[in-house]
């Protein structure tokens, strides 16, 4: 079984963020969001990827090579505009092949993972297996309609009054007949090949298409409050591991990853935490669930329940809550005490109160 990654999307809500750097390289727990969607596959032990990738791909290679370090192999396909997830399908026949494959969104998080629905795929084989999530309100999603088998009987993309909770996560398998399907459809009212128009194909023209559902933890990181609960999430489930350089005036208290290179100089950090390689936290504390990257300052600094990006500096300043700083982006007191969300995009330079 191969792999489609989805990675095109412009990251509209992600600004500022998304401006100089795709979504789906977003570090979550130091490691960009990415990174996490091909652990995830290799756990369903497929390692012949393709990533659909959009504006910017170099930035994505620039980070993910061939995936030889991450112990897959790589085939990037160009979108050259955001035209449907059938669309990427359809772009990438020739790497697909006849190959059965699971198709899934590049800025998808689901810490629980997919693989007993992988093994039941592989051993049922029906024509498509959809992975699907009870949301609250379903309105906001591709919704599927199932018997009690599990079998379903209809796709309806953000109905008005859904007939189902089942909200489609973004994880799909497909055996090769989906090509056919993608091939009768024509565009949505939005001008895109859909998918859920090419599945719905299949089940009225009689084929396997099953639901199974997923009860772990799932969100689409695509907007900064989800970036930062997706964080939290994955922090909590790090174990601690030191292979920096912690002095004997600091203090790590729980689960706190300290990476190779990082230096903590009379400071306290409150996992679960993640200090980056070559990062230096010099007279600050450190909340929990923050994830500082590589080559980070901060000095003198508060902060918790916070993304700091790769060679970020934060001095001086306290109370830095629910907070993303962007890539090279310099953040100095100034004034009196305050309490602090920031968004700071990548290499801003800001005061803030102290």
């Amino acid at each position: 079984m191969k792999a489609l990654v989805l990675s095109g999307g412009m990251g509209l809500r992600l600004r500022p963020f998304s401006h100089s750097l795709p979504k789906q390289l977003i570090p979550l727990a130091n490691k960009p969001v990415l990174v996490h969607v091909i652990e995830a596959l290799k756990s369903l032990d497929v390692t012949e990827i393709g990533i659909v990738v959009g504006e910017r791909p170099e930035k994505i290679a620039a980070v993910l090579g061939d995936g030889a370090e991450l112990g897959v192999r790589l085939t990037y396909i160009q979108q050259d505009e955001p035209l449907g997830l059938a669309h990427c399908v359809a772009i990438a026949r020739d790497f697909l092949g006849d190959d059965d494959f699971v198709m899934y969104l590049g800025d998808n998080v689901l810490t629980n993972g997919v693989v007993e629905m992988a093994r039941e795929f592989r051993a049922q084989r029906p024509t498509a297996q959809l992975v699907v999530h009870k949301v609250a309100d379903p309105r906001a999603f591709g919704v599927a309609e199932v018997d009690e088998d599990g079998r379903v009987l209809r796709l309806v993309e953000k109905p008005e009054d859904p007939a189902s909770d089942l909200a489609l996560v973004g994880v799909y398998f497909f055996t090769p007949a989906i090509h056919e399907a993608v091939a009768a459809i024509g565009a949505s009212a939005r001008g895109e090949l859909e998918i859920t128009d090419a599945i719905q194909w299949l089940v009225e023209s009689g084929a396997d298409v099953r639901a199974r559902t997923y009860t772990g933890y799932w969100k689409d990181a695509g907007r900064i409050d989800d970036v930062l609960a997706c964080n939290r999430e994955l922090l909590d489930g790090i174990k601690p591991c030191v292979d920096g350089e912690v002095d004997s005036e600091s203090e790590l208290i729980g689960a706190v990853v300290v990476e190779a290179g990082a230096r903590i100089v009379r400071s306290q950090i409150i996992g679960p935490a993640v200090v980056g390689a070559g990062a230096l936290i010099e007279g600050s504390s450190i909340g929990p669930h923050t994830s500082i990257g590589e080559d980070c300052l901060l000095r003198g600094a508060e902060v918790s329940d916070t993304i700091v990006l790769a060679r970020a500096s934060v001095q001086g300043v306290r109370s830095i809550r629910g907070s993303v700083i962007g890539r090279e982006a310099t953040v100095t007191a100034a004034g009196t005490d305050g309490s602090h969300r920031l968004i700071v995009g990548d290499h801003a330079s800001v005061e803030v109160a102290a």
